[in-house]
């Protein structure tokens, strides 16, 4: 009866082994397609906080007559890469950020996107800014954007008026920008942007950005913005800016 009761036990357990081992690869399959994506840690997009084409001790000499030696390290290291690191917050942030709950008064997914545009606004402009900054100010370097420049205003000197007005004119905490209109008029528009964002217009490419933040020049030129905006343009890289319109604009 003992033999018997084994020779059972062996079938049973050998069946059941075989049908468990029939069932376990599509039972994983099943687990790693159906993970919950809430439980993966790695963000889907990460933010780069971008180099300088100039060495944080190159830029003291390089900008000293736009900034001082300071804010040539602050502006940078300490403000630009705030934007770039509060981006990856909010973007982590919206992973988990509970859709059902938006609406047109207050949610944390619209605080979140609200901030994500003024962060994304800062970390752009901040790296054109240093990108076209380092230069001598001299515009045969830049043939192909001055002739458009040109074209559009009828001659440097009244861009360059039509610029600066544009940078004066912006609150304490803004923009004058030189965007390429793409997707509209085809223009050379210089434009007035309040904080990174307000004013900004749908497809215009940005080819020089002045910082008119008062952290852009208070520690060189106190309330002197108007001689910081000559300092900017005196010491703009038309060679750089030349490549960006030819890559972006062309």
């Amino acid at each position: 009866m003992a033999k018997e009761i084994t020779r059972r036990q062996f079938i049973t357990n050998t069946a059941l082994s075989a049908l468990s081992f029939a069932i376990l690869p599509g039972f994983l399959k099943f687990n790693k397609t159906n993970k919950p994506k809430g439980d993966l840690k790695k963000m889907a997009y990460e933010w780069k906080f971008n180099a300088r084409p100039y060495s944080d001790e190159e830029a003291k000499s390089l900008l000293k007559d736009v900034m001082s030696p300071e804010t040539t390290d602050w502006h940078y290291n300490t403000h630009q890469k705030g934007y770039v690191t509060f981006l990856n917050n909010i973007e982590k942030e919206l992973e988990g950020a509970d859709r059902a709950k938006a609406n047109g008064n207050y949610s944390n997914v619209g605080e979140l996107k609200r901030r994500m545009t003024w962060n994304h606004g800062g970390a752009l402009l901040h790296d054109v800014y240093w990108e076209v900054l380092g230069g001598d100010g001299d515009i045969s370097k830049g043939k192909e954007v001055v002739d458009a420049i040109v074209k559009e205003y009828g001659s440097f000197e009244k861009w360059k008026e039509d610029f600066k007005a544009t940078a004066l004119s912006a609150k304490l905490s803004g923009w004058g920008v030189l965007v390429f209109d793409r997707l509209y008029s085809g223009r050379m528009l210089n434009v007035l942007v309040d904080e990174h964002h307000y004013g900004a217009i749908w497809g215009g490419v940005p080819l020089i950005p002045c910082d008119v933040f008062e952290h852009a020049y208070y520690h060189k030129d106190g309330p002197g913005r108007a001689k910081y905006i000559d300092n900017f343009i005196n010491n703009l890289h038309w060679g750089r800016i030349n490549d960006r319109f030819m890559k972006f604009c062309k």
